[in-house]
Parts: C-alpha cells; sequence; structure tokens
C-alpha cells in the first residue's frame, strides 16, 4: 500500500498537462489538478486575453456572475500554471505538436460556431445568431464590425433559453443601466439610438417547456420601462397543471402565468400604462422563412409554423398543424445554440453531435488526450455545470496516472518545446502579467466613463499594450 502511494506521489509530481482554451472550463479543469496533484499546467487561449464565454458571454448587467475571475486569476498565479495567450492551437502549433511536447492534453475550448436555423432568408440583412449579437456588445474581437440595424420597431428571438432573455434584457433595457456595465461603447452608443420597442422571444414547444430559469424570467418581468404582452390562449389548461409539476419548473410556471395573464394590482398597472417597449413569449412556434424586405436585401418579417404538442412529460415533442403565421420585424436574433467547431484534423470528432467523442474526459481511441466542457457534453448548461464537468474530467486523467494508465515516466520539454516551435513561427505569446496590464488599461478607460472597465476590441492593440 505503502509502495503504491509514493509511486502515486513520484508520477504526479513530474506529470507536465496542457490545457487548450482559457475560458471556464480550461480555468476549472487547471484549478483541480494543481489543487489536488504536483502536476504542472500550461493554459493556451486563442485570443491574447483570459477567461472565454465569462468575458465575452456573461451579460452586461450580470457582473456577480463575473465574480469566478476572481478564482481562475489564483489558479493562474499558481506557481504550477503558466497562461500562454495569443497562441491558436490548430495553426500556430498542432495537437500532435502538443502531444509530443506534453504528457496529457485537455482540449477544453468551447464551442465557437452557430447552429443555423437551416430556412430561406436566413442569410439576409438583418438576420444574426445571439452568439454573434452577445459577442458584439460584449466586445469579442471577431463580432466588434457587426453594427446590427437597430432601426426597427419588432425584433423577434428564436429560442427561450437564457441567451435569449439575455438579448431581450440587453435590447429593451435603459440606457441609463446598461452605461454603469462594461458593455462596449459603441453597443451603448447604437442601443440608445435603438428604435426596438417590442421584443417576442419565440419557441417550438410550450409554456411548461420554456427553457431559461427563474432568475432570468424575473429579470424580464421587473425590467424598467417595459410590459409583458402575452396571448392569454397559449396558457390554457397551465395552471391546472402546477401542482404535478417539480419545484422549480413550478415556481417558474407561476411566474410566467402571472406576467402573462394574472390581472395586475394597481401599482403594476400603472407601472405597465407608462411603459413604453413590451416584450412576450410565442409558444408554438417554428420558423419556416425570413421574408425579405421589397429590395430583397433585408428582414422585413419572419413566417413561423403553428405547431401543437403531442406526448406528455419527458417526451413530448412539437408537431406542425399546418398553419402558419406571418410577423412583421426587421431583427432576427437566433438563439437556437453554439456549437463545437473541429480544432484540428488530428483529434477525433463527432460532426453529428458536435462533440469530442469521450468517455468520462478520455477522448476515445487516443491515448493521453481529454477533453472538458462544452467540446466534451455540448452547449449546454451554466458556468457551476462546467465546472463540475471540469473538475470530473481532471479526475479522469489523474487517476489514469495513478494507475499506470497514462505514462508520466518519460521527460517531457512541455513549454520549453512549445515555446521553441512558437518563436520559428514568429508567434509571441502573452503571458498572465502581459494580460493584467491589459487588464489594468481597459480599468482604467472605464473610471473615465463610470463603467467598471472599457474592454479592447481589437487584437492589435490588445498586443502593443501586452507588451509595452
Amino acid at each position: 500500500m505503502g509502495c503504491h502511494c509514493s509511486f502515486w506521489l513520484v508520477s504526479i509530481q513530474v506529470a507536465k498537462v496542457c490545457i487548450v482554451g482559457g475560458g471556464p472550463a480550461g480555468f476549472y479543469t487547471a484549478q483541480h489538478l494543481v489543487k489536488v496533484s504536483d502536476v504542472s499546467v500550461d493554459i493556451y487561449e486563442r485570443l491574447p486575453v483570459p477567461f472565454g464565454l465569462v468575458r465575452f458571454g456573461v451579460a452586461p448587467d450580470h457582473p456577480e456572475v463575473k465574480n469566478v475571475i476572481n478564482t481562475f486569476t489564483q489558479t493562474a498565479q499558481h506557481a504550477r500554471c503558466s497562461f500562454h495567450g495569443n497562441v491558436r492551437v490548430g495553426k500556430d502549433v498542432t495537437v500532435e505538436e502538443l502531444q509530443e511536447a506534453y504528457h496529457a492534453v485537455v482540449l477544453s475550448y468551447g464551442a465557437e460556431g452557430n447552429r443555423t436555423m437551416g430556412v430561406p432568408g436566413e442569410d439576409l440583412a438583418g438576420v444574426y445568431s445571439a452568439k454573434d449579437f452577445v459577442g458584439w456588445y460584449n466586445g469579442l474581437p471577431r463580432n466588434s464590425e457587426l453594427r446590427p440595424d437597430l432601426s426597427c420597431e419588432t425584433a423577434v428571438i428564436l429560442g427561450q433559453g437564457n441567451v435569449a432573455l439575455d438579448v431581450a434584457r440587453i435590447l429593451l433595457s435603459p440606457v441609463d443601466i446598461l452605461k454603469k456595465t462594461d458593455i462596449t461603447q459603441h453597443a451603448l452608443d447604437a442601443l440608445a439610438e435603438s428604435s426596438v420597442r417590442r421584443v417576442l422571444i419565440v419557441g417550438r414547444r410550450g409554456p411548461l417547456q420554456v427553457a431559461c430559469t427563474i432568475k432570468e424570467l424575473r429579470e424580464m418581468v421587473n425590467l424598467p420601462g417595459t410590459r409583458p404582452e402575452m396571448e392569454a390562449s397559449e396558457f390554457e389548461g397551465i395552471a391546472e397543471t402546477l401542482k404535478s409539476l417539480a419545484r422549480p419548473r413550478k415556481r417558474l410556471t407561476e411566474l410566467l402565468l402571472k406576467a402573462a395573464i394574472e390581472t395586475p394590482g394597481e401599482e403594476e398597472l400603472e407601472r405597465r400604462n407608462r411603459a413604453e417597449r413590451a416584450w412576450g413569449f410565442r409558444f408554438l412556434r417554428k420558423p419556416l422563412e425570413v421574408l425579405p424586405s421589397t429590395d430583397l436585401i433585408r428582414a422585413a418579417g419572419i413566417r413561423l409554423a403553428v405547431n401543437r404538442l403531442e406526448g406528455d412529460g419527458e417526451g413530448v415533442r412539437a408537431v406542425a398543424t399546418g398553419e402558419v403565421e406571418d410577423v412583421e420585424c426587421g431583427l432576427v436574433i437566433s438563439s437556437i445554440g453554439y456549437k463545437s467547431l473541429l480544432i484540428d484534423p488530428a483529434v477525433p470528432f463527432d460532426t453529428r453531435k458536435a462533440i469530442i467523442p469521450n468517455t468520462m474526459g478520455r477522448v476515445q481511441q487516443t491515448a493521453g488526450l481529454y477533453c472538458s466542457g462544452w467540446v466534451k457534453r455540448g452547449p449546454t448548461g451554466v458556468i457551476a455545470t462546467t465546472m463540475n464537468d471540469s473538475f470530473d474530467t481532471a479526475r479522469t486523467l489523474l487517476q489514469d496516472i495513478g494507475k499506470g494508465t497514462l505514462d508520466v515516466s518519460t521527460v517531457k520539454p512541455g513549454s520549453q518545446g512549445v515555446s521553441a516551435l512558437l518563436e520559428k513561427r514568429g508567434v509571441k505569446p502573452v503571458s498572465f502579467s502581459d494580460w493584467e496590464k491589459i487588464d489594468s488599461e481597459e480599468t482604467r478607460r472605464g473610471e473615465i466613463k463610470g463603467k467598471p472597465r472599457e474592454k479592447m476590441l481589437d487584437v492589435g492593440e490588445m498586443l502593443q499594450v501586452a507588451r509595452a
């Protein structure tokens, strides 16, 4: 027994692990590895800035969710953890080259692609993916030139998850609220001039299947200057099902019913009457076609199939009735999910499920290769889901070292080997202390405007500040 323990410690001591992706999955995997073992960890990130969707996905008016950055910073500053930003794995360095330099490689690079609607008119001006729209207001460099046209009165969001509600809330929020957040200045300026007064949040199933959480729904219900506008007919028979629902779904449905069909009290009625903007869910609707303007250049409406539900419980599914409905709108935002992409031809990839095929984080048929986060399980769940998932992958990796199925007996060059390759290729990585220079400058610019930070949108500018 004692012999086995000493083998475990010696084995782990020399292990060099590389993590691809500096978002929540990458940082949580690294956190567990450095916390419970003697493994040394290098995190490689495509952008010069860390934190992935915590920086570029979490809504600007949800600063409390971004507090995990403090934990990630502690991990990055750990003696056995290093951050290497501005390194594009699959382009600047291959996964095979990383495998040669490290005992194990963990792929945690998230989901950069969009699920498409697959309907005519999807490529018209005025149609955006929620991922790109969120990237635009959150300062993702690749979306900084998006410039969405907000000159229409009605916007339609397809999908009823938390991201859809984030987008609806940002479109309808008073600018006075947003200007105190870290929303980008160009998005703030565009929203200040926006003509959007009505947002419809469309889903293919019914009120009992709505995918958002109660927190996000409550924020919509209480959003200053707005009122809910729903179709009472879509809620027929829903109140009778409340008793049989699990508590979280019951509370969500009660709030939905209250907003949709209950007669509001005097104070709430007055608030709604004063509201200049409106939002509402539309259920049992599926997009068939984005309708073009007369010049065929931009979106002018959307044609929806009217569904009915068949089955019950978890097995309920939406079936087309044959009826259609046209909704006039100049802005269509598709929030039907993100999609992981293949990072390198050497990595096994399930194109149908858009994930890396794995067993408990071990990439199938590839020794020493692991995955965590969305690329492991698909783009679902909240940050806590990714935390648990990433800890699981880290545990799997450490178990493999302990059992000897992951060979850590050979000497590996780690980051030294990769740095030599990158130098030859003219790639200059950004360290965590370099990122802290960017962080300080963004914070300084934000203070001038009374914001937590003003994000840099240009990678060239980020690199300039990092190397100053």
